[in-house]
């Protein structure tokens, strides 16, 4: 393989990789991706599972705030690719997109997350990006030079591109391509990298045998949890036999981890966010001696299972509690948190190449013409489309800083 002048190559067929690749092309440049896996896109069909949650319509500060301690480095990047960039290029594809109730944008039911992907790969060919499958980066050689291996025949080259992307992933998902094994090959030419850790996942609470074999997985509705004594997050959970997941679970896995390695986290469930406290207490006093506690919560508070169960794990005196006790616990119902969910069965990542790393085009300081997009860089959002978006508009970031150097020059 030869090098071409201004050939740009990109590593890595995911969003971010593939949203720079059609930007580059789209400025002129000739654009080459290399995937390791046998299809592109693996890790984006996997996000399209559980309804297909492009982005959100949330306003831009809001939204820059949703990526905690990178909120003003996502700010520059949102107001160069926004959410409704994002629907103006889906448009493009031939793609519609709405605002559902919660302010996530979705395609329309008949726009399957394949469709999207496939329309996609057509489009980038159009422009003439060739996509080369089954081919892994080996590594950097000299000041410049990638290596790559033919994953089908095993043979290695060498390429000299004007410029690279890397957009490997992070490293949860591992059977879709992003494994994090890219760490040691960054580590070897001295950049700083944060280890992994798991984000939007689930958190473990060790329960009993009793309550596992009793409630196995049981949905909480209309809940909110904090973690110690943080901000509440509203949404709905699921008890599973390892602990609790769901998107308030999801969104407060930063605080988690950091209590966690302080020394002590608990989530505090409070089952009747929308009843001011007076109210709740008011209802509870009502309780006549002789009625069963799961009888009294269900008919007064229309608290069926698996409250009562939830209670006596927590609280195993709760039926001698009096009213204000009873109260304090149904606000604060106390989930010790042993542990997060194992990376690989995480939604997203913590951790990676860290922004100081990289220039204000994300371009790796240690590495002159090398730029990173996506989760390998350490970011994290919670779910609700901030994952995918912070993968779109940090591949079009770095095209838009490839092509002003390129053409520069």
């Amino acid at each position: 393989m030869h090098q071409h002048r201004g050939e740009v190559v990109v590593i890595g067929g995911g969003p971010a990789g593939l949203m720079a690749a059609q930007r580059l092309a789209e400025a002129g440049l000739r654009v080459r991706v290399f995937e390791a896996q046998a299809t592109a896109g693996r890790k984006f069909l996997v996000a399209g599972h559980g309804g297909f949650n492009l982005s959100n319509a949330e306003e831009l500060a809001r939204f820059a705030g949703r990526y905690g301690a990178e909120a003003a480095r996502f700010r520059e990047l949102l107001a160069h690719f926004s959410p409704e960039d994002l629907r103006a290029w889906a448009a493009d594809l031939g793609i519609e997109t709405f605002v559902g109730t919660s302010g996530r944008i979705f395609p329309v039911a008949a726009h399957k997350p394949a469709d999207l992907l496939r329309t996609w790969l057509n489009r980038l060919r159009e422009l003439g990006v060739e996509l080369h499958t089954r081919h892994r980066w080996l590594g950097f050689a000299g000041a410049h030079d990638l290596r790559l291996r033919d994953e089908t025949t095993g043979q290695e080259t060498t390429l000299e591109p004007a410029a690279t992307v890397l957009a490997l992933g992070g490293a949860s998902w591992a059977k879709t391509g992003s494994d994090g094994a890219w760490v040691p090959l960054l580590q070897e030419v001295g950049v700083p990298i944060t280890p992994f850790a798991p984000a939007n996942c689930g958190a473990e609470v060790r329960w009993s045998d009793f309550f596992k074999q009793k409630i196995g997985r049981a949905p909480l509705k209309n809940i909110s949890l904090r973690v110690n004594d943080g901000p509440p997050v509203r949404g709905e959970a699921m008890l599973t036999e390892y602990g609790i997941e769901g998107t308030p679970v999801y969104a407060l896995t930063p605080q988690v981890r950091q209590a966690l390695a302080a020394g002590q986290a608990t989530l505090y469930l409070n089952l009747k966010p929308d009843l001011p406290e007076a109210t709740l207490l008011d209802k509870l006093q009502q309780r006549r001696s002789g009625t069963s506690l799961p009888d009294f919560l269900r008919k007064a508070l229309n608290l069926g299972a698996p409250v009562p169960t939830l209670l006596r794990e927590t609280a195993p005196e709760v039926a001698t509690y009096s009213a204000e006790a009873l109260a304090a616990l149904l606000t604060a119902v106390p989930l010790p948190v042993a542990g997060l969910r194992p990376l690989d069965e995480a939604i997203s990542t913590a951790g990676g190449i860290g922004l100081a790393a990289v220039d204000e085009f994300l371009m790796l300081r240690q590495r002159p013409g090398t730029y990173v997009a996506g989760e390998m860089l350490d970011w994290e959002a919670p779910t609700g489309g901030y994952l995918l978006q912070g993968c779109f508009s940090t591949g079009a970031w770095v095209a838009r800083g490839i092509a002003k150097r390129l053409q520069a020059e």
